[in-house]
């Protein structure tokens, strides 16, 4: 019962740390990105190459979401992200979602491609943005509002489809 109840532990602890960052390869910038406070700008890179800056979309709602492929959290987000993006066409929205896999864009293809997934996708390979927003580990996500206020951190994974997410969002747009 005893190794049992050890396996059991050893897994928990395995599974709670599957999608966090090694702590020698990021360093927290913890406060730098905290709610009520004017959102960091940022340039992520698009996986057809063209940067965008954060403060370019100051007057639109803004979803930012750090992910890997390799985390299963954030794989198991993704249907409800791109049912939110799909529920939001035409509306001053917009998601970005940030992979800090160290592989990039090759990688990211053969993984869009491999699930069928799609996502309005930038990389961070080398975790710049994810440094400045303080993230500890992925999915970390960020709702901005159109003024480039930060108005929610959250860290995990989330419905973002379901009724609560998107009656939030649909206020931050009014």
């Amino acid at each position: 019962m005893k190794k049992l109840t050890c396996l059991i532990m050893l897994m928990l602890v395995i599974f709670a740390s599957a999608c966090e960052r090694n702590s020698n390869k990021i360093q927290s910038n913890a406060g730098e990105a905290i709610e009520q406070k004017t959102a960091p700008d940022i340039t992520v890179t698009a996986l057809d190459g063209t940067a965008l800056k954060l403060s370019s979309l100051k007057g639109k709602v803004v979803l930012l979401n750090f992910w890997a492929t390799w985390c299963p959290p954030c794989r198991e987000e993704i249907p409800s992200m791109m049912k939110l993006n799909s529920a939001m066409s035409g509306k001053p929205f917009q998601m970005l979602a940030v992979s800090i896999d160290e592989g990039g864009k090759p990688a990211l293809e053969e993984f869009f491609k491999s699930t069928g997934f799609t996502l309005p996708t930038y990389m961070d390979q080398a975790n710049a943005a994810g440094k400045i927003y303080g993230i500890t580990g992925v999915p970390e996500s960020f709702l901005i509002d159109k003024k480039g206020i930060i108005v929610k951190k959250i860290i995990g994974p989330v419905e973002w489809d379901s009724p609560e997410v998107k009656a939030f969002i649909e206020e931050l747009l009014k």
